[in-house]
Formats: C-alpha cells, structure tokens, sequence
C-alpha cells in the first residue's frame, strides 16, 4: 500500500514514505516534534461583528435563488458571497458564537445533512469541508462548514478516483476494502463501526486520520450522517486531549452515476493552535513542494488513541 525509505542523520531518523496507488509523498522527522511550537491555544472568542451570529445573519449573508436559507437542526445553509467552486455553500453549524467548548453530535449532523442537502442541488463530485480555528484557515471563527462542487474533482479526489478504477480494473477488487485489510491489523487503525478509522500510512498533514465510508457518492450519504458526524468528533476529542484545538476536515465524494471503484473518504488532520506569532505548519514544503513534512509517525498514532481516547 505504501512504501518507506529510511535514512538515520545525527538527529535521529528520517523516513520518505509514498503511497502506491496515487504517488503522494510526505516526510515524517519525528524529531521534529522536539521543537514544541504548538503553544496553548489563545482562542479568539469576540462576537462583535460576527455574520454568522443570530443578530446578524439574516441581514449579512445572501439566500438561494428562491430568496431562502436551508436550515437542518440548529445550522443554517447558504451560497458562499466569495465562491472558488461552481457550486459552493455556507453552513454555519450552531448559533453558538463559542469557539472552547465541545461539539454535539446532533448539531454536526445536521450541519452536515443541510450542506449535504445543498449541494445536491448541484452536479459534480462535491465535498464537505471544515476548517476550524484561524490557524487552520477559518476566516470566520464561529464554526461553519464549507460545502463545494465541480465538475472536475479536486486533485486529491481525482488520485483516489482514477487510481481506484485503476486498481479494479486490474485486481478485480477495491482499492478500498484491500486497504481496510490492510490497516484493521496495523498500529495506525483507530476504531470502526459504519465507518472504518485509521491513520493515513502517508499523512498530508499532522495526525492525519481518515474515515472510509462504505458507499461513493452523496446521495448515499444519508445513512452514514450520524455516525460519520461521531467519528469526526471522536477524533477531534482526541485530538484535544493532546492539546491541539485547531483541525481541518474533507469529504471526498465521486461525482453521481460515476464509475466504480471509489469509496467515499473523510480526512482530518491536526493544525497549530491559533499563537499570537501568526506561526502555521505549513511553509515552503507543503505549499510549493507539495511534499508535507509530518512530525508524528502514522504507527504512534493508534497507540496514542487508545491511550487518551
């Protein structure tokens, strides 16, 4: 499934690892994590001039042709007033300005089930996607998702997408469930239920994890909402027991009536908690290399689950 070089220097070891079926690449220098630049989080928390707030939203975000919102739960979903997709919403997932305290279950269902509803609307391989925390990209803190479809998939999705066809066409099996096996018995796995939980053998990004649902598509999306919206939150409490706060989500759909071979996939990965110094993880490695340098070894990871989770 991937393959690892290894090299020792005065620090200690460097792995280069690449993932077979796609080519992506990352570096992993656990020495790295010796550095300690993950401060304790200085969360912003002010409302004052919020759009997502309940005094404000009516008034400073736009409605859907029909002159509405789509509201699922407690969230509220609209079009994006500055999009970079053909079909891109808003969801705000809570009224709830507060950016400390822990998520709820139903709440992020919903959320998800209202851009889900959304970007059905729409053709083309869509995505859900979170960024939480300034650090992590969120231009607004109040917590909202971000819901994208294009007639092209993105570049991840595109890998996954025409390497699983790929690897069907020539094992007669999916990529996918030979993945599953393969990581049920490795340290990176996490736990499973609906969904299957293990860290990426190749992260993109710090403690990656990724979520592998049993289905490819949006519109099969509806059953797996509730446990999908568990897991996510399962592991954003594990990553706050480890002190990080701030974290990015995707999900990775194949476009309607696609071909076979794909598997609906959710990623996160941990991000520097927001520091008075504007320090982020990425840098000239993971923007213009597109080779991200990782800190923490993929096999540390389920330990360390099973440990704080």
């Amino acid at each position: 499934m991937f393959t690892t070089r290894e090299i020792r220097t005065d620090r200690g070891v460097l792995q280069y690892r690449r993932e077979s079926l796609t080519g992506i690449r990352c570096r992993i220098s656990p020495v790295r994590v010796e550095r300690r630049i993950d401060a304790f989080p200085a969360l912003p928390c002010s409302r004052d001039g919020c759009p997502f707030c309940p005094n404000a939203i009516e008034t400073s975000t736009p409605t859907f042709a029909d002159g509405t919102r789509l509201r699922c739960g407690k969230s509220v979903t609209f079009p994006n007033l500055y999009p970079y997709a053909e079909h891109h919403v808003v969801t705000v997932i809570t009224p709830d300005h507060d950016t400390a305290g822990p998520f709820d279950q139903r709440t992020l269902a919903d959320a998800i089930s209202g851009t889900a509803e959304a970007l059905a609307r729409g053709p083309g391989y869509a995505t859900i996607n979170w960024n939480y925390l300034p650090s992590a990209g969120a231009s607004i803190v109040h917590p909202h998702l971000q819901g994208l479809a294009d007639r092209e998939p993105a570049r991840l999705a595109d890998l996954y997408i025409s390497g699983g066809r790929r690897y069907l066409a020539d094992h007669g099996r999916l990529y996918w469930d030979d993945l599953v096996e393969h990581e049920r018995t490795s340290d990176r796995f996490l736990f499973e239920d609906e969904i299957f939980w293990s860290a990426s053998p190749v992260p993109l990004g710090e403690r990656e994890v990724r979520g592998i649902l049993p289905v490819s598509t949006l519109a099969e999306l509806g059953p797996y909402v509730e446990p999908l919206a568990a897991g996510i939150l399962r592991v954003v409490a594990f990553y706050r027991s480890l002190g990080t706060h701030a974290f990015n989500v995707s999900i990775f759909f194949d476009a309607p009536r696609a071909g076979q071979g794909h598997r609906a996939f959710c990623s996160l990965i941990a991000r520097l908690n927001p520091n008075s110094l504007s320090m982020c993880d990425s840098a000239f490695m993971e923007r213009l290399h597109q080779e991200p340098v990782i800190l923490t070894l993929p096999e540390d990871v389920g330990p360390l689950f099973r440990e704080k989770g």
